[in-house]
């Protein structure tokens, strides 16, 4: 089987709707920044229609979250830290379960998890997606321009949103309910503050990475 080593290259934005907004959540028990130890415990995919939320044990989560982001049409999923801590606390855990992902990192594949590997930006494509950070989106202008925070509850309330709001460290004591409706705003407030700066925020999105 030959290598593909060209990289694709999409030069137009595609429409509003094929944004989506991704979030996981993680087992807050013991070290849930470690993807070592934390199983991912809620994932949410927010498109313009609705909100997905996927709950239960993780490996039905993983396997579930693959077929929902390979049914959906070509886009940009929409993470907040997603290349520092959600895409690669993903394929860590995907892994460790066995389970396949169209997940794809370049030009460092994570090869596995250590002590501040979450701190390392990767760049990564999902399928047919390209990905976009929205935390690095806005870090790089108006952070560094304004002083400002941009993490993603801080910001939003800033620009006029309202994120639903827990006690980050006691996500194991959230009812089903409450979980939902948590990780469903995080995607949904990712998905729209990105919305607000495209098409041009297009040109920010990860290169796309070829299948191997």
């Amino acid at each position: 089987m030959s290598q593909c080593t060209s990289t694709m290259v999409l030069m137009s934005a595609p429409p509003p709707s094929q944004w989506y907004g991704l979030d996981i959540e993680t087992d807050t028990t013991i070290n849930g920044l470690d993807a070592r130890v934390a199983a991912i415990v809620a994932v949410a995919v927010s498109t313009a229609e609705e909100d997905f939320v996927l709950l239960g044990e993780e490996l039905n989560i993983l396997k579930d979250l693959e077929e929902l982001i390979s049914s959906l049409s070509p886009g940009v999923l929409i993470t907040w830290n997603g290349n520092s801590f959600d895409m690669p606390f993903i394929a860590e855990r995907a892994a460790r379960a066995g389970v396949p992902l169209g997940l794809r990192f370049g030009p460092l594949e994570p090869t596995g998890w250590s002590r501040g590997r979450h701190h390392r930006p990767y760049t990564c494509s999902w399928g047919e997606h390209r990905h976009l950070d929205g935390y690095q989106l806005y870090r790089s202008d108006l952070g560094r321009q304004f002083k400002i925070s941009c993490g993603l509850k801080s910001l939003s309330r800033m620009l006029g949103l309202e994120p639903v709001e827990v006690d980050r460290t006691q996500i194991h004591l959230l009812s089903d309910d409450e979980m939902q409706e948590y990780v469903a705003s995080d995607a949904r407030l990712a998905r729209e503050l990105v919305a607000r700066r495209m098409p041009l925020a297009y040109e920010s999105c990860d290169h796309f990475v070829p299948a191997r």
